[in-house]
């Protein structure tokens, strides 16, 4: 894994249920249509209406085979219009970040 993309949810604190919902969808999605999801995460403690995506790619050029695998993927559509539908995302971000090895999933010594 080269890159990370980074989302930043800005969610409705009151709908953190269907949020779940909607990452632990995208565990089963993003692997299918060639992503590495490292998780989603939700907020546990201070802010209440963070929550963030990570997934990990390993070029630009991956990442966009990918979303161009997720808008014909039957689930992934069913997916994005569930959460237009039930409006829990307020925001969303999208950063991309580049790994520094030496400083990447390094263990407990």
């Amino acid at each position: 894994m080269a890159i990370a993309c980074f989302i930043r949810y800005e969610i409705d604190p009151f709908q953190r249920d269907a949020f779940r919902d909607y990452a632990e969808n995208w565990g089963r999605i993003i692997p299918r249509c060639g992503g590495n999801l490292i998780g989603y995460f939700l907020p546990l403690e201070g802010t209440n209406y963070e929550a963030w995506g990570l997934v990990g790619f390993d070029s630009l050029a991956a990442y966009e085979a990918y979303r161009a695998r997720l808008r014909s993927d039957p689930e992934s559509r069913a997916n994005f219009a569930m959460a237009q539908e039930k409006r829990f995302i307020l925001r969303e971000e999208r950063s991309f970040t580049e790994v520094v090895d030496g400083a990447f999933q390094r263990a407990a010594q």
